[in-house]
């Protein structure tokens, strides 16, 4: 995707509030949108996507262990971006969050769920289709093959949102289209957000403008779309960027094959086998007679020992692996240490607790 000079003055709320609750264990000590997705938090990816689209000026909407958000990110001028943070005190929904951010927000903007929603796209093509509609809120749709599982979307022939199927039984869906995770909203529309009180978009704003009338749209959006909130989807999502299934801005030179570095100062023993694609972070040792097998990823500070194995596996930052140890189709967190001749596949691992990465 091409960068598009933002001429529309589009600001953008990410709700990066949740606790993760379905990615835990991962999630116990690192708030999801600093989850490292191919070396790099997750929330780095999407503002990456949003400055693409010449989005700039960011409001976060936080929640959950927010310090640890701000200690990295500060305010955003490293990331070609201008932060502003809004914190609850105590978790107010998807539109409340955003009600919270009221004041920053006088003009239309972008709301995007950005703890777990992975979106590839222009911005402004979809603002666009919004102005054009003349719509108070936007809706980003995508399809899926099994929309049972998801809160579906029905729209008329112009693309004017009729109703709203929260979960319908497999077989009496109307539509395969579901709420992707995004929306263009126009400022007044926060006047109909109750302030300080837990109110949702899905259930609560968007019918309501249904009810009054109000022109709420769906732009269908048709390229790659991921909700990661689940370590199986997580690690689905890299793997995915890993084998250029999909693409960030951050890591461009990714084709799906071959050995990458994001980092500097890795030393890789002579008599390593390394078969790509693999992806090495900063300052890691990876030691004689050691097999990575691609896709893998392994961040910063890493010690692969002697004569291990490594396939299909994520490593987070300062994973030390023990010698003779096999790891297969697993994500091992930070500051996690493999013994010694383990043999661990099909698992999410952390320093305090090992669970099945799919069931």
């Amino acid at each position: 995707m091409k960068k598009s000079a933002n001429t529309h003055g589009l600001k953008a709320v990410i709700l990066v509030g949740g606790p993760g609750t379905r990615l835990r264990p991962l999630t116990d000590n690192c708030p999801k949108p600093m989850v490292p997705v191919v070396n790099k938090p997750f929330l780095e990816h999407t503002l990456a996507h949003l400055k693409l689209s010449g989005i700039e000026d960011i409001i976060l909407a936080m929640s959950y262990l927010p310090e640890a958000i701000r200690e990295y990110f500060g305010d955003g001028e490293h990331h070609g971006v201008r932060l502003t943070y809004c914190i609850e005190e105590e978790p107010l929904g998807t539109a409340g969050a955003v009600k919270n951010a009221a004041a920053y927000l006088d003009r239309p903007f972008v709301v995007l769920n950005g703890d777990n929603v992975f979106l590839e796209m222009d911005f402004n093509e979809v603002y666009t289709f919004h102005r054009d509609k003349k719509a108070k809120a936007t809706i980003f749709m995508t399809q899926v093959d099994n929309p049972s599982a998801f809160g579906v979307v029905e729209t008329d022939d112009d693309q004017r949102v009729k109703r709203f199927i929260e979960k319908p039984p497999p077989g009496t869906e109307t539509s395969n289209r579901i709420n992707a995770g995004g929306y263009i909203v126009e400022p007044e529309v926060l006047e109909e957000i109750p302030t300080g009180q837990h109110y949702m978009f899905e259930k609560g704003l968007f019918p309501k403008l249904l009810e009054d009338g109000q022109p709420l749209y769906g732009y269908t959006y048709n390229w790659y779309w991921l909700d990661m909130g689940t370590p199986q989807k997580y690690f689905n999502f890299n793997i995915d960027l890993l084998l250029s299934k999909t693409k960030s801005p951050l890591f461009q030179n990714l084709t799906g094959d071959g050995v990458y570095y994001s980092g500097e100062n890795s030393e890789v023993h002579p008599a390593a086998k390394i078969t790509g694609p693999v992806l090495i972070d900063s300052d890691c040792k990876i030691g004689r007679g050691a097999s990575i097998k691609g896709p893998v990823i392994i961040g910063k500070g890493c010690i692969i020992g002697d004569s291990t194995s490594l396939e299909k596996t994520i490593l987070w930052d300062k994973v030390n692996m023990g010698q003779n140890s096999r790891l297969k189709q697993c994500i091992i967190a930070s500051d996690t240490i493999i013994k010694d001749n383990s043999k661990i596949e099909n698992s999410v691992v952390t320093p305090s607790k090992t669970v099945p990465l799919s069931v």
